[in-house]
């Protein structure tokens, strides 16, 4: 199987030894995202709203860079730091995705890079 190493600059540049997202035949496997704006370095966290959609802004140009969207996601991981964030990060979630929404576990964890307070991955597969 053929593995290809997807990167764009729409999306922040890895922090470690790993790769934005690698496609692996029809299916992509996007790393963990965090609120980290590729144009200004900086993180947004100002609110759990916009640190959300950051987040997902950060996704949708990786699908994009892969040829894919937010329809083609078939399962996504949202790592939390107060699971008390957890509807408002639902609700800001929600609306990248029409149609069938993808498999998903929310995880509390005790820290995130960065100070961050949401991460998620996503699979997409086309």
């Amino acid at each position: 199987m053929e593995k290809q190493v997807i990167n764009t600059n729409g999306a922040p540049a890895p922090i470690g030894p790993y790769n934005q997202a690698i496609k692996a035949g029809s299916t992509l496997f996007i790393s963990g995202q965090i609120a980290l704006n590729p144009e200004t370095g900086q993180i947004e966290k100002d609110d759990i709203t916009s640190e959300t959609h950051r987040v997902m802004q950060n996704l949708r140009a990786i699908l994009t860079e892969a040829g894919m969207d937010f329809s083609d996601v078939v399962k996504t991981t949202i790592f939390i730091m107060d699971m008390n964030d957890f509807s408002q990060i639902n609700e800001v979630y929600g609306k990248y995705f029409s149609g069938y929404f993808p498999a998903r576990e929310t995880v509390q964890v005790a820290g995130l890079p960065k100070g961050v307070n949401v991460e998620i991955s996503m699979i997409a597969i086309k």
